[in-house]
């Protein structure tokens, strides 16, 4: 290295010469914090000043794309923006239920479930959806004939969140199945099954978030945002509940970007 750029870019392990002994071997595991120093000095000193990576040109005919959204939330339709005393009540009541379900988990993890109660594995998206939806809402098919009425099939409206099966799922499957149902949600309109599940996988995150659970769940927020302000309807019961994801989003997970103004 010249030694003008010496002076711009000082070593950061600034060490003079050592006194090392007369058998002093490279090659074996350092004895002394001496040696130790001595041997980082060597290896860096044979690496090459410039190295030329060796890429395959094949495996460039595509560009790689990544999309990055770094937009907000939509605003609620007008007269529909959430309190802050509202917000805030959501939280608190959120919190509650994310203390308690720690508290108990291994209770409820020890439960038996029932005979007709088999959940996926982890890696399978279409059982997932299945499992959380229901074959009804999964296949869009709009109304159940008179004789699925006379009792509940739990494979055609889908299992609800039980304690006894979410506190099963560690953060492995929790990330995986709020991803499959977020991606669902992406081109399918919001439903009370679904609803129900992404409070209950919201209640299992742990915090601090991982980066890709941080990344889903700024995602449904802006995806949340983006259905209430295309409902026609004004259902009320359906824009509170999209309030509520937006809003343990924001301010709960401390996403407050994402926050809806109080109105």
């Amino acid at each position: 290295m010249e030694p003008g750029l010496e002076e711009l870019m000082p070593r950061l392990l600034p060490v003079g010469d050592c006194d090392l002994a007369e058998d002093f071997d490279p090659s074996v595991p350092p004895r002394t914090p001496q040696e130790y120093l001595k041997r980082v000095q060597i290896e860096a000193a044979r690496c090459p000043d410039v190295v030329v990576a060796q890429i395959d040109p094949r495996k460039l005919k595509k560009k790689p794309t990544v999309n990055i959204s770094i937009s907000g939330c939509q605003p609620a339709p007008e007269g529909y923006s959430p309190t802050l005393k509202w917000q805030q009540q959501q939280v608190a009541n959120f919190s509650a239920v994310r203390q308690s379900l720690n508290k108990h988990r291994n209770h409820w993890r020890s439960q038996h479930l029932d005979s007709n109660v088999t959940m996926p594995k982890s890696e399978d998206e279409e059982g997932w959806k299945k499992f959380c939806l229901g074959e009804r809402v999964y296949s869009e098919i709009d109304a159940l004939s008179d004789n699925e009425n006379l009792g509940i099939d739990y494979l055609k409206v889908g299992f609800p969140p039980l304690l006894s099966i979410v506190s099963r799922m560690n953060q492995a499957t929790v990330t995986s199945v709020l991803e499959y149902l977020i991606s669902w949600f992406g081109e399918k309109k919001f439903t009370p099954e679904l609803g129900r599940w992404l409070y209950a996988l919201l209640a299992c995150l742990e915090k601090p978030l991982l980066r890709e659970a941080h990344s889903l769940i700024r995602q449904l927020a802006r995806r949340c945002s983006e259905v209430r302000a295309l409902e026609e309807s004004k259902n009320e019961e359906q824009i509170s509940a999209l309030n509520l994801i937006i809003c343990l989003v924001s301010r709960y997970f401390d996403q407050r970007d994402l926050a809806d103004e109080p109105s």
